[in-house]
């Protein structure tokens, strides 16, 4: 693995673990920040698999673009482009005001990203749990 995607992940895994901390909360949990941070690990899971492979990637929060990058050599993870747009959505429209994610939005955010960041660790050679 390449130092600058050992880095990604490392970034990824913060998320990952902000998200789950997060979701463990009893008193006031911010669902908004577990949707937030599911997007975010799955971005940094998706720059760190195309970082890997050497593929150039834009600044972007859009992970279908970064999806549609790193479809050249990860062909099966088409599987993954509706998480990934629900993902998406959800990390910009839960930042602002006007709405606010709930319990049904955060839990689906965290699913979606702990599928996708299994399949991003098996083809990164990484343990599932990490």
């Amino acid at each position: 693995m390449k130092p600058l995607t050992a880095e990604w992940v490392a970034k990824a895994e913060g998320d990952f673990a902000t998200m789950e901390r997060e979701s463990r909360a009893r008193k006031n949990p911010n669902y908004d920040a577990i949707c937030f941070h599911a997007e975010q690990c799955a971005e940094k899971y998706l720059k760190a698999r195309l970082c890997d492979d050497g593929i150039d990637f834009p600044k972007t929060h859009d992970l279908i673009v970064l999806l549609e990058l790193a479809l050249k050599t990860e062909a099966a993870w088409e599987i993954f482009r509706k998480d990934l747009a629900i993902l998406t959505e959800y990390s910009v429209s839960f930042r602002y005001p006007g709405e606010m994610a709930d319990l049904e939005s955060a839990g689906l955010a965290r699913k979606l990203c702990k599928s996708f960041r299994r399949a991003v660790r098996n083809a990164l050679g990484l343990s599932k749990n990490g």
